[in-house]
C-alpha cells in the first residue's frame, strides 16, 4: 500500500512563537504602538538626541529585570550575541548600554556627555544576556519504530505492532502444521515463526516497488513502514500525472502477483508433504492474497489509486478521483466489517460452518473491525489531504509576509521599535553597515525584554543569525513553501525579492494560521 502527499504544516522552533501569535494582542503589533511613552527609545549615534526622561533604572533594577528570552520545542541556533553588542556604551566607559551613575538624568545610551567639574564614580557591572554557543536542536528520533535499514536511501521501520502481528501469525500456522506435519511437535512453531518473517520480507519488496518507481519519478519517499496489517510507502509528493499515479500504484500489486508465481513454480520440484513444500504454498497464497486485497478499488489501496488515476483522467480534476476512490473505501470498509465474519459462518474460507463457532468467530469479527477501521480511516485521510492540497496554492509567502525596518548591530531596542512603528512595520532585520541583512529580530525575544530594559538592550543579542536555507523567496506559494519551511525549521524567515532586495519577514505562526484556515474551508 502506498500513501502519499506527505503535506504537513510547518513546525516553528520555538515553541514560545505558537503562545504568542502576531494577532491585535500579540507582541508583533506591539511593533505597531507606541513602545514605552515615559521611556522613549535612545536615538542612534550621528541622530537627533532623543527626549530624556526623568529618571532611569538603578542597576539593581537592570538586573532583576535582565531579558532571557526562552527557546522550547526543536530548539534552533540560539540568539547571536555579539560580545560588544548587546548594548550601547555611554560616555566615559560606562557599562553596556546604562547611564554612568551621576550622569544627568535623561541621558540616553550613545549620547555624549558634557564634562562634568567632579568626576563621575566607576560605574557598578551590569548582567548583560546570556553568552555561549547557541543551542543545537535534538537529533531526530526515529519515528514509526525499529529501523531495519535504507535501502535506496528510503529508511524501512518495523512498528511494534508487527510483533504482535508475528506472534499471531506463527501461532496460527503452526496450529495448522499440527495437522499437516504432526511429526514436528514444537518445531512447528519455529516454522511458523520463519514462515511470518519470510512473508514480511514479501510485504517489503512490494513496499519497495512502490518506492523505486516514486524515485524513478523523482517523487520523495519519507519511510517505509511494516505494520499490523501489512506495509505502507510514504510518498511525500503526488504525482504531476494520472497516468504516473496509475503505475505507481499498480507496481506493487503487480509485484505481488509475480512473487506468488515464483512460489508457485519453486512448489513444483518440491514434495508437497514436507517442510519446503507448505511453506512455499503458504508464501504462494499469502502474496496472491496480499496483490488481489490491494487491488481492491478503493482508498487507501492500490487499487484505490488506480481508480484515482482513471477518473483523474476522465475529467481532468484530480479531486473528483479522490473523492470517487475515498467514498468506494469507505463502501468496501463496511464490507469488510459484515462481509468477512458471514463469510467465516458460512464456511465459504474454506472451513465448516461448525468449525467456525466460539473463540474463532470473536476472533474473525474482531480482526474484520479492525481492517475496516484502518479502510475507513485511510479514506478518510485520503479526502481531507486532497482538500487541503486544494487550497495549498493560497499560501503564499508575498501575501503572508511582515513588512520590516532595517536596523543596526548596536541599535536599542526601543529606538528600532520606534522606527517600526514610524514605518508601520512588524518585522526587524539586523543589517551591516552596507544594508545587507545579517539576522532576524526574533518575536518571542522581544516579549522577554521588559520596556524600561529596551533602551539598554541592542537588538544584535535578541537575533538569530540568518542561514541560506532562513532566506525564501517572495515567489514562493503552496507545497513549494512548506518544502522550504520544512527544511530549515524557524520562527521567522527572511523573505527577499529575486533581485535580492529585502521584502520583508515571514513568520511560521502566521504560515500556520494560514495553514489551518486553509484546512477548515470547504472545497
Amino acid at each position: 500500500m502506498v500513501e502519499s502527499g506527505g503535506t504537513g504544516r510547518p513546525r516553528p522552533d520555538n515553541e514560545q512563537s505558537a503562545e504568542h501569535p502576531a494577532t491585535p494582542a500579540s507582541p508583533a503589533t506591539d511593533l505597531a504602538q507606541t513602545p514605552d511613552p515615559g521611556t522613549p527609545g535612545p536615538a542612534t549615534p550621528d541622530t537627533e538626541p532623543a527626549p530624556t526622561t526623568s529618571e532611569a533604572p538603578a542597576p539593581s533594577e537592570a538586573a532583576s529585570a535582565e531579558a532571557a528570552p526562552a527557546d522550547g520545542g526543536a530548539a534552533p541556533q540560539g540568539p547571536s550575541t555579539p560580545g560588544d553588542d548587546h548594548g550601547t556604551t555611554g560616555a566615559n566607559g560606562a557599562g553596556e548600554g546604562e547611564p554612568e551613575a551621576g550622569a544627568e538624568p535623561g541621558t540616553a545610551a550613545g549620547q555624549r556627555v558634557p564634562p562634568t567639574p567632579t568626576p563621575a564614580p566607576a560605574p557598578a557591572p551590569v548582567p548583560t544576556l546570556p553568552k555561549g554557543p547557541p543551542p543545537q536542536r535534538p537529533p531526530e528520533q526515529p519515528r514509526g519504530g525499529l529501523l531495519m535499514g535504507r535501502p535506496f536511501g528510503v529508511p524501512v521501520y518495523v512498528a511494534p505492532s508487527w510483533f504482535l502481528v508475528a506472534a499471531l501469525i506463527t501461532w496460527v500456522f503452526g496450529n495448522q502444521l499440527d495437522r499437516v506435519l504432526p511429526e514436528l511437535g514444537a518445531l512447528r512453531y519455529l516454522v511458523s515463526l520463519f514462515f511470518a518473517v519470510a512473508f514480511y520480507a514479501s510485504v517489503l519488496i512490494h513496499e519497495l516497488a512502490h518506492t523505486i518507481a516514486a524515485l524513478r519519478f523523482k517523487l520523495p519517499v519519507r519511510r517505509i513502514q511494516l505494520q499490523f496489517f501489512g506495509g505502507v510507502s510514504e510518498i511525500e509528493k503526488e504525482a504531476e500525472t494520472p497516468g504516473r499515479e496509475f503505475w505507481l500504484a499498480f507496481v506493487g500489486p503487480l509485484l505481488s502477483l509475480v512473487l506468488a508465481g515464483v512460489f508457485y513454480l519453486a512448489m513444483q520440484p518440491v514434495e508437497p508433504g514436507t517442510v519446503p513444500g507448505v511453506l512455499l504454498a503458504g508464501l504462494m497464497i499469502s502474496n496472491l492474497i496480499v496483490a488481489i486485497f490491494n487491488l481492491l478499488p478503493g482508498l487507501p489501496l492500490d487499487g484505490g489509486r488506480m481508480l484515482r488515476a482513471v477518473v483523474w483522467k476522465l475529467t481532468g480534476k484530480p479531486m473528483n478521483g479522490t473523492i470517487a476512490a475515498a467514498w468506494v473505501g469507505r463502501a468496501l470498509a463496511v464490507s469488510v466489517l459484515i462481509g468477512l465474519p458471514l463469510l467465516t459462518q458460512s464456511g465459504a474460507l474454506g472451513s465448516s460452518a461448525e468449525d467456525s463457532v466460539g473463540m474463532d468467530t470473536v476472533t474473525d469479527a474482531l480482526l474484520a473491525a479492525i481492517l475496516a477501521a484502518i479502510i475507513w480511516t485511510g479514506a478518510g485521510n485520503s479526502l481531507r489531504m486532497a482538500r487541503l492540497r486544494e487550497h495549498l496554492p493560497e499560501l503564499r509567502a508575498r501575501t503572508l509576509t511582515r513588512r520590516a525596518v532595517p536596523v543596526e548591530t548596536h541599535t536599542p531596542l526601543s529606538e528600532a521599535l520606534r522606527r517600526a512603528n514610524d514605518a508601520g512595520a512588524r518585522a526587524l532585520v539586523v543589517v551591516d553597515a552596507h544594508g545587507e541583512p545579517l539576522s532576524l529580530v526574533r518575536e518571542a525575544a522581544i516579549v522577554g525584554v521588559p520596556e524600561h530594559r529596551r533602551p539598554w538592550v541592542a537588538v544584535s543579542g535578541l537575533a538569530q543569525d540568518l542561514t541560506d536555507g532562513m532566506r525564501v523567496s517572495a515567489e514562493l506559494a503552496g507545497e513549494d513553501l512548506l518544502d522550504v519551511l520544512r527544511a530549515t525549521p524557524a520562527t521567522e524567515y527572511l523573505v527577499v525579492e529575486e533581485t535580492g532586495e529585502i521584502f520583508g519577514v515571514l513568520s511560521a505562526a502566521d504560515v500556520e494560521r494560514a495553514f489551518v484556515k486553509a484546512m477548515a474551508r470547504p472545497s
